[in-house]
């Protein structure tokens, strides 16, 4: 089933509020806590999942629409064996936890990225968590597993080709939209990146094209409410003018 297209924002100007309708997260820095506190790097992936807890219902409660976190990127099978070994089983843990919490709290959960590395039970247990909350209208929390932007990309034109071979000398940006992992989501409004980091990190690259950007040091173990609170706080500072000047941004806003 193809998604249904959602205009970017390279195409037309989205409507702007005062709270994001569609956060993006690269959650940085668990080993780092983990090292910082004497305890195998493990136990800060572990901690990480208490914190998305908390930001999951921190999107919630400020009527975030769309949440999208990256989990695993497709670059992160460079890790010792043994780290990636705990990350996949604790994905499935998580997911066979969390997932009744989810749906009884209307929340849509959507895995995106590579599934083919996976190993089948987990890949099974993507596909039950997905259809248990696919008609839940409240927060789509999407998690990007094994994916990369490139990917993405690459991925969608592939797609888009098999199912319409016409389109190879000449498409638009309205022909490859749907077949992109998050073409049925608004662009996201508001990008966070915890752990100190400034960098995208392959992460939604053509998503990415207008959000606003907000780095911190806080390493995600230890980012909370609070800490989500002080992003939001920044993101009503900016002015977003998507190609315009900020005199025509404020006679819009005015008009």
């Amino acid at each position: 089933m193809i998604a249904r297209f959602l205009p970017g924002s390279t195409t037309t100007i989205p409507d702007v509020a005062a709270v994001p309708r569609h956060i993006a997260i690269i959650m940085d820095g668990n080993g780092r806590w983990a090292k910082k506190r004497f305890m195998p790097r493990v136990m800060g992936h572990k901690q990480g999942v208490e914190s998305l807890r908390k930001v999951v219902k921190a999107c919630r409660d400020f009527g975030v629409d769309y949440l999208t976190v990256f989990a695993f990127s497709s670059e992160n099978w460079r890790r010792p064996k043994d780290e990636v070994t705990f990350l996949m089983a604790l994905f499935l843990k998580a997911l066979e936890r969390e997932v009744c919490k989810m749906h009884e709290n209307n929340i849509r959960l959507k895995i995106i990225g590579d599934r083919s590395r996976f190993a089948e039970e987990l890949k099974q247990s993507m596909i039950d968590a997905e259809a248990l909350t696919a008609s839940n209208s409240g927060l789509t929390l999407t998690i990007a597993a094994n994916y990369g932007g490139r990917w993405d990309v690459i991925n969608a034109v592939q797609s888009m080709l098999k199912a319409h071979p016409q389109l190879a000398q000449n498409f638009t940006e309205a022909d490859l939209q749907p077949y992109l992992s998050l073409g049925d989501a608004p662009e996201p409004d508001l990008f966070i990146r915890t752990g100190g980091e400034q960098r995208v990190s392959n992460f939604m690259l053509w998503q990415l094209a207008y959000t606003e950007l907000y780095f911190t040091d806080t390493l995600w173990p230890a980012f909370g409410r609070k800490e989500f609170e002080k992003a939001l706080d920044s993101y009503k500072n900016r002015e977003r003018r998507f190609g315009q000047t900020g005199e025509q941004v404020q006679r819009n806003q005015n008009a």
